[in-house]
């Protein structure tokens, strides 16, 4: 595993230890920033479930600014703080060791916004719902926010969610990728088309 592309392509990242994370392939992360990117002009990212950390490190390396990485797992947590340090951006990330719903509303509370966020949740939870509920509950999601979520190409998130505008899916093998968008202030479209 490595950084694809940025200001730290190339630096290799370490995996975690053991069979409980599912890292990532680099086609797969490369086709997500080439949907959502390829680069930033700034912003803040939020990594749940965040593994080794390899999306929010790749996205810090194609021009976002900050990024807030969360994982219950100490393995993941202590991996994702070495990544950093071998990406060089230490200072522009906080690393908690946390339940997803928990950081969430932690989040609301400090009144943080993201203008990305990944979702990688194990596939078995089908805890996706509930944490889109959530970022929009919370006031999580600047205008125009893309949330990626990862997760099992037997599921379908299909459709607008709340203020969430589905733009695509891709899938790769038994892993799919859908992408939705935040807007806000915006009308939705009344039911039976334009």
């Amino acid at each position: 595993m490595r950084v694809i592309s940025g200001s730290a392509k190339g630096r290799p990242l370490k995996a975690v230890p053991g069979m409980g994370t599912r890292p990532t392939t680099d086609k797969v992360k490369e086709a997500v920033f080439s949907m959502i990117g390829p680069y930033f002009d700034g912003g803040r990212v939020l990594d749940l479930f965040a593994g080794t950390g390899g999306l929010s490190i790749e996205a810090l390396s194609r021009g976002m600014e900050a990024a807030v990485l969360t994982d219950t797992d100490k393995k993941a947590v202590e991996t994702i703080h070495q990544n950093l340090k071998a990406a060089g951006f230490t200072d522009r990330a906080e690393v908690y060791r946390n339940d997803a719903l928990r950081a969430l509303r932690a989040l609301s509370r400090r009144e943080a916004q993201f203008d990305l966020v990944f979702l990688d949740p194990p596939y078995r939870l089908k805890l996706i719902p509930d944490l889109l509920a959530e970022l929009q509950e919370g006031g999580l999601l600047a205008e125009g926010a893309k949330v990626v979520i990862e997760h099992d190409a037997e599921d379908a998130f299909e459709g607008d969610t709340g203020a969430l505008e589905w733009l695509r899916r891709a899938e790769y093998g038994d892993t799919a990728i859908t992408i939705f968008r935040h807007r806000t202030g915006q009308a939705p479209e009344p039911e039976g088309g334009r």
